[in-house]
């Protein structure tokens, strides 16, 4: 690459991602000499850039934390699922990003070429989000941060972890990947005391620290991270069974309630079989279908079911602001 500024723009947007760049691997990307590479790295120092380099058998260049954030070089597929993350975030379950991603989204469509905002506009338009229950766990972004940041650089991370029956430990952990999975996310990692890899849920995870060591990226055995997640949730007993009839085809609901059991009981009707950790999760789903249903069991969710329909139908039943007040007769 003999144009100068065009490769530092590439050189650029290389040392954005976060890991560290040995000389020989950005001489190879931009088929240039190592001297090239370290005059561009000492071009883009004096525009401002805060670029770290070091040395020994693993060491090379990476760009730091500066006083002022250079450009984000990206490209057009980047660009796209940034827009597409940031319009569907608001219903996510990242805690009070909501504000911020649609800050962020009206900066980068109004500088995303017209090709690629008519290419977001669609993707947005033709995605719902299923807006998660209300109670449910939530993720502080700063700490899905943390974590993503640790699986980039293949740093070994501490933190406290919270399991389901209140059990408070720490662990050491080499980070694997981050998989999202409905309103859940889970980090996969490789447990350095206990010698194995886990899955953790990320709500529970709390103060993550970096230990500054980083470590060559374990093959994770025999599957990807979401299969692997997929299987440990599965071994992991749920805290409700539910049994419902539900009045629409046993197509429909299938696609409405994935991984849950459908038994086709006639045209127009079905048997619905799932399993939950949280009940208002199932009762909010089963609200959703936006069809007649009845729940056989357990009776911890008919009860959540009464509370909750008392509770919609004294909300449909309130006197509004502008309505008059009501005279009673007598």
């Amino acid at each position: 690459m003999t144009d100068t500024p065009a490769r530092l723009l590439t050189l650029l947007s290389l040392l954005q991602t976060p890991r560290e760049w040995p000389g020989s691997e950005l001489a190879e990307r931009l088929g240039v000499s190592h001297r090239t590479i370290r005059r561009d790295i000492e071009r883009l120092r004096d525009l401002g850039y805060p670029v770290d380099a070091s040395r020994g058998a693993t060491g090379g260049y990476r760009l730091v934390a500066g006083t002022a954030m250079p450009p984000l070089l990206l490209d057009d597929e980047e660009a796209v699922a940034i827009a597409v993350g940031l319009r569907t975030a608001a219903g996510h379950t990242i805690e009070g990003i909501e504000e911020a991603s649609v800050r962020a989204l009206a900066k980068l469509e109004q500088v995303l070429p017209s090709r690629l905002r008519r290419r977001v506009g669609a993707l947005g338009s033709a995605t719902v989000p299923l807006p998660p229950a209300a109670g449910g766990p939530t993720v502080d972004p700063e700490r899905l941060t943390a974590l993503a940041a640790a699986v980039a650089a293949h740093e070994r991370l501490r933190f406290a972890y919270r399991a389901g029956d209140g059990t408070e430990t720490r662990r050491l952990v080499e980070p694997h990947r981050l998989v999202a999975s409905g309103r859940r996310w889970y980090l996969v990692a490789y447990d350095n005391e206990r010698e194995d890899w886990r899955t953790f849920r990320v709500d529970r995870v709390h103060d993550p620290r970096p230990t500054g060591v980083r470590t060559a990226p374990r093959a994770l055995p025999g599957e990807d991270a979401a299969a692997f997640v997929s299987r440990s949730l599965r071994g992991v007993a749920p805290a409700h069974r539910a049994v419902a009839t539900v009045r629409l085809p046993c197509e429909r609901v299938a696609g409405l309630l994935p991984g849950a059991e459908v038994e086709r009981l006639d045209e127009h009707r079905c048997r619905v079989r799932t399993a939950t950790e949280a009940l208002e999760w199932l009762a909010f789903r089963l609200v959703l279908l936006d069809a007649e249903f009845e729940v056989h069991e357990p009776p911890e969710l008919i009860a959540y079911l009464r509370v909750l329909g008392g509770r919609a139908l004294r909300a449909a039943n309130a006197p509004t602001s502008d309505s008059p007040p009501t005279v009673t007769e007598r």
